[in-house]
């Protein structure tokens, strides 16, 4: 099949590749020419496991191509996903600026019949409003389609290939026979393919989020609570996980959720509520509590430090939100870098991928460093805000030799407390008890 795909963030180029991986002849369209350029020459410009081997062997096999030409593209395909951007807006709204204009363009240059379909996660109703902007101008038949992705990034290749599950929004019986098409290859093993209405799939994608986000900073808010009563969080954890009506998965305590997905879902979710008279009051205490976890290691460095850390130097393991992307967005390592700055500390910090976009939004403000050990030097305690693997198993007596002191606090709970007491080290977790 014929696809062409307008945006290439992460969602856009996962989605474009993995479809040419089946065999159709896919074209992305974004507008920045050095992008482009860059990804024509087989470069990848975003940090995603095993993106880059078939990204290069769809290129090599001419089934994936790319160009700044909307049109050239449109003409090409049958099928249009919309991957472009939807940025909060300062009330909380998503900005469909970016998907709307692109619909009302389509309207003017679509010369026969296309599926369009929605891939960036947009609110209730857009499906409609794309709808409308494509008519303004167009003169063919087309359908408008919700098809909202379920990507993890780190995994994003694996899940698109083997989805547990796609839902697609449509009520047009052609532009199903179509989609069903597209994605039998990806369900073979017989996970479903869930066809509904429009808005009802609008609505799936920030259902999944908001409760995901919800269920991460339940167990936050219980890790919290473990450390003022002398509970350990990780036992608590082990015993409400195996409760098979609640699960094993994002149990895991930490400093807070970032992303691309979870702070601008949740938060849109509420203010379209608001728009609608309804009060999201759970999603709204979500966002207030997780805004308050990111702070949780800062607070136990200034409390260890008696309040004042002006003058201290701290290696910083961990600068991307999740690990196995490069990603920074909504990161907790950003606010841990905000508050040390401002109370008058140093950073030195080692990330395996997101350093350079680090560097792009702070400059200079920090210490990069070409590896976790390097970060150590004359640093006076280790923070740890992403559980990247390499950071799991350290060289302990490596980490004491380098550090002014034997002091860790980890916001990922990385290490056993037993090997941490053994080792001598002071160390601070996340609703575990303090070995010191």
């Amino acid at each position: 099949m014929n696809i062409a795909v307008i945006g290439t963030g992460y969602v856009g180029l996962v989605t474009g590749t993995c479809f040419a991986e089946t065999g159709n002849n896919v074209i992305c369209v974004d507008i920045d020419e050095k992008k482009v350029e860059m990804m024509r020459n087989g470069k990848v410009p975003i940090y995603e496991p095993h993106l880059d081997v078939i990204f290069d062997r769809n290129i090599q096999q001419k089934r994936l191509q790319f160009t700044t030409n909307l049109k050239e593209a449109v003409d090409q395909s049958q099928i249009i996903f919309l991957a472009l951007p939807t940025p909060p807006g300062e009330d909380g709204s998503a900005d469909l600026s970016y998907v709307l204009k692109v619909a009302e363009e389509l309207g003017e240059i679509m010369t026969e019949y296309k599926v369009i379909i929605d891939k960036s996660t947009v609110p209730v109703g857009t499906a409609e409003k794309v709808r409308e902007a494509a008519l303004l101008k167009a003169q063919v038949d087309f359908d408008v389609v919700s098809n909202p992705e379920f990507l993890r990034e780190g995994f994003a290749v694996d899940d698109f290939l083997k989805p547990d599950r796609v839902v697609i929004g449509t009520s047009s019986a052609k532009a199903r026979k179509i989609l069903e098409k597209l994605y039998r290859p990806f369900v073979r093993q017989g996970n479903p393919i869930y066809f509904m209405d429009e808005r009802s799939a609008e609505l799936t994608k920030y259902a999944a989020n908001a409760f995901l986000a919800t269920k991460i900073t339940f167990m936050n808010e219980i890790a919290n609570f473990c450390e003022l009563v002398g509970a350990d969080v990780d036992s608590v954890r082990k015993g409400v996980g195996s409760d098979t009506r609640i699960g094993k998965r994002f149990l895991f305590p930490g400093i807070g959720y970032g992303g691309s997905c979870f702070p601008k879902d949740v938060q849109a979710l509420v203010k379209s509520g608001k728009e609608e008279g309804y009060d999201f009051r759970i999603v709204q205490a979500v966002m207030d509590i997780n805004q308050k976890q990111k702070q949780t290691l800062v607070k136990k460095v200034k409390r260890y430090y008696g309040g004042d850390i002006k003058g201290k130097t701290f290696a910083l393991w961990g600068l991307a939100f999740k690990p196995d992307t490069d990603d920074i967005r909504e990161a907790p390592a950003l606010y841990i870098i905000d508050e040390l700055l401002e109370a008058g500390a140093k950073i030195k910090a080692f990330d395996p991928e997101a350093m350079e976009n680090v560097k792009g939004r702070i400059g200079e403000k920090i210490e990069y460093c070409s590896n976790q050990y390097e970060a150590l030097d004359g640093a006076d305690a280790l923070l740890i805000a992403t559980e990247w693997p390499v950071f799991r198993t350290p060289d302990f007596e490596k980490v004491k030799s380098k550090l002014n002191e034997s002091v860790i606090f980890d916001g990922r709970n990385l290490y056993d407390l037993t090997n941490m007491r053994d080792n001598e080290f002071y160390y601070e977790s996340v609703g575990r008890t303090i070995v010191q």
